[in-house]
């Protein structure tokens, strides 16, 4: 996706959340929701990765503590010429994997336990490359301030709604109200699904260069996907905003987290990295295996 194109959208989340705060205090209210969204996307750039890890309760790790898959990542890491990420784990049983950071020289990428258990060394390598990809096109950043404005957008709206507020001295309508709670979040997920989708085929495609085998990674990816299906995520449940970070979709079975995807079709991306695959030469296909 072009860097015109996101800077498209994440202006078209800023209007919103600005025609939010209309709704709720007129122009007085549409000034502050300015002022805030431009704090918060100030205070996302330096905090961005912190933000996410937290969270979703994610605790750091290195080579003595998690040798295995600390060693994976450093030579993917090497592999990219990037330089070494902060490296994270979070505790729960769903496989899924994120990355972080406001650019290469601060980004962290992480990985849940469900994963590490699930995967075999080759799989991890896949995802993780995948994950390395989007930190080598600065994606993270783009997708945090989308989630951030996304999660305060959905925080204003039921504000609006359960607290009331006014408009030039008048109170707001209630239908009005119930629309914006309603219609407010839907149209900052439909945003947030517009940043991350082609960016998820793009990681996948350099992903598979790092590491050198489309297939660990479409392997991978079907593997995440069917015990997603299965397995909650009970953090991201909880921050729902946060689910264009994944590299899979982590919120199932839950209202309206299914109506619309963040991420493109898991059969369409393993097509994709299949047809890689038969396209890349010996001479680009690594045959090391990964530590």
């Amino acid at each position: 996706m072009s860097f015109a194109r996101i800077a498209i959208l994440l202006a078209a989340l800023t209007a919103l959340f600005m025609g939010v705060g209309y709704l709720i205090g007129g122009q007085g209210g549409m000034l502050i929701a300015l002022l805030v969204a431009a704090g918060m996307n100030l205070f996302t750039y330096w905090n961005s990765d912190k933000m996410v890890l937290s969270s979703q309760g994610a605790r750091e790790v290195t080579m003595q503590t998690a040798p295995d898959f600390y060693g994976i990542v450093a030579q993917l890491a090497r592999n990219a010429n990037l330089p070494m990420p902060r490296v994270y784990i979070i505790d729960t049983p769903q496989p899924n994997a994120f990355a972080t950071g406001r650019n290469p020289e601060n980004a962290a990428v992480a990985a849940t336990t469900g994963l590490l258990s699930t995967l075999s060394a080759e799989e991890i390598a896949g995802v993780m490359a995948h994950e390395l990809a989007h930190v080598q096109h600065r994606d993270t950043l783009t997708m945090t301030i989308a989630a951030t404005l996304g999660g305060a957008i959905s925080m204003l709206a039921n504000f609006a709604f359960f607290f009331g507020g006014s408009r030039d001295g008048e109170g707001v309508n209630p239908i009005a109200a119930i629309l914006m709670m309603i219609l407010a979040p839907l149209a900052a997920m439909v945003i947030q699904m517009a940043i991350s989708r082609n960016g998820e085929y793009r990681a996948d495609e350099e992903g598979a260069r790092i590491c050198g085998q489309p297939l660990w990674l479409a392997s991978a990816l079907g593997k995440i996907e069917q015990a997603a299906r299965r397995v909650p995520n009970a953090r991201a449940e909880h921050n729902p905003s946060t689910a264009p970070l994944y590299i899979i979709n982590p919120l199932k079975g839950k209202g309206m987290d299914n109506l619309f995807s963040t991420h493109p079709s898991t059969e369409n991306r393993i097509a994709r990295l299949r047809e890689l695959a038969e396209t890349m030469t010996p001479a680009t296909v690594r045959r090391s295996r990964m530590p």
